[in-house]
């Protein structure tokens, strides 16, 4: 790093991804501060600078060093690999120690707590951060986990053997259902059912889990500001509220009537094809740990798809635009969807929406993360080249 880049860093003070400290901290709370940078976004740990910014030095520096590669390796579980490194500063030693963002989330301090960046700060993972850090490592599927409040009478047997009979060619008894449940991992060993299960097939699947549901906005306007002229909640299992979410949309986008020869065709202002895709990759990528709804919002120059959750880990959004990147958060909920035909196993789903929109409208689609969220954003065509 340019020496005048960790002036500017220093003089702007600790942050989100910046921490001081004028010694070495103990070595317990030395892991909590590797752990927290590992489990969140990474970061840089400046040993020998003082909370203000004052710079202090250090001088045991091989101590030091040898003194944090044993606490990140033996100390942090799993290990965390930190890269060191030294600069002079106002004549005085200082040690950067780069924290990177962990690929094997989540870490955990040798006392078993774990930790995430807020702010300038440390702090203990909270139950629903913790179940995100082991669904961003894979070691935990959020749709495969248990419902314990519900149980075997709010499945939907019929609308399960339909999709068994339909998509499956299976026509199963009483029997056989519970043993299909199993085997698409829709009951645990404890015939509990799991959260793909009622999301699927449910007899309400928003009794237990209210906030996974798509709420879609009109707003008159650009603004989100704006009140919106309409909203509507739509509820119910995920392929209904696919669909259902697909007729809203449909209320507001423009269809016209052209005619070609002797025979009248009808275009719509944006490709079906393109709205199916962004719909179904926010219902079969969202981040099922956080309590938020999906939100389609219509504005006169534009389609929003919020979808709760940041990408998950080496997915980037290049990776997505080239359809390079195929990381399923949620292989069950996935696993049903692709069934049904409504996804592939390729990862093409958003390069096929983009595709389509640049080829019906000669416009580019916008995807971008916000610290919650992941959004695409369909352009609208001016209503005078429609």
């Amino acid at each position: 790093m340019e020496i005048s880049e960790l002036q500017k860093k220093i003089a702007a003070g600790e942050g989100f991804h910046l921490e001081f400290k004028e010694t070495l901290p103990t070595k317990e709370s030395l892991a909590k501060i590797i752990v927290c940078f590992a489990n969140t976004d990474g970061g840089l740990l400046l040993i020998g600078v003082h909370d203000s910014g004052e710079i202090r030095g250090i001088d045991n520096l091989d101590q030091v060093m040898r003194v944090v590669d044993d606490v990140a390796y033996h100390r942090c579980h799993p290990p965390v690999t930190v890269l060191q490194e030294t600069v002079e500063l106002e004549g005085k030693t200082v040690l950067l120690v780069r924290i990177p963002k962990g690929a094997q989330r989540p870490y955990r301090t040798g006392s078993g707590q774990y930790y995430v960046r807020s702010g300038s700060r440390c702090r203990q993972a909270s139950r629903e951060e913790l179940l995100r850090l082991f669904q961003a490592g894979e070691s935990l599927y959020f749709d495969e986990t248990p419902v314990i409040q519900a149980d075997y009478s709010d499945l939907d047997v019929e609308e399960f053997r339909s999709f068994l009979k339909t998509y499956l060619e299976i026509s199963a008894n009483e029997a056989e259902v519970q043993t299909y449940l199993k085997n698409l991992h829709l009951l645990d060993q404890q015939k509990r059912p799991t959260v793909a299960r009622l999301l699927f097939f449910g007899k309400n699947p928003q009794r237990y889990l209210p906030t996974h549901k798509i709420i879609g906005a009109f707003i008159k306007g650009t603004d989100i500001a704006e009140p919106p002229f309409d909203r509507k909640d739509i509820t119910g299992t995920i392929p209904r509220i696919i669909e259902q979410a697909q007729q809203f949309l449909h209320l507001y986008l423009v269809e016209k009537h052209t005619i070609t020869g002797f025979e009248s065709e009808l275009k719509p202002e944006l490709p079906g094809v393109a709205l199916r895709e962004a719909i179904v990759n926010a219902v079969a990528h969202r981040d099922y740990t956080v309590d938020a709804a999906i939100r389609i919002l219509i504005f006169d120059n534009r389609v929003e798809i919020h979808t709760p959750g940041r990408l998950p880990n080496t997915v980037t959004i290049e990776s997505i635009r080239i359809g390079g990147a195929h990381v399923v958060r949620n292989p069950t909920i996935y696993n049903l969807l692709y069934k049904m035909g409504l996804v592939t196993d390729l990862g093409s789903g958003v390069r096929r929406m983009i595709q389509a929109v640049q080829r019906h409208i000669g416009m580019d689609v916008e995807l971008y993360e916000t610290d919650a969220e992941f959004v695409v954003s369909l352009p609208r065509p001016p209503r005078e080249t429609l």
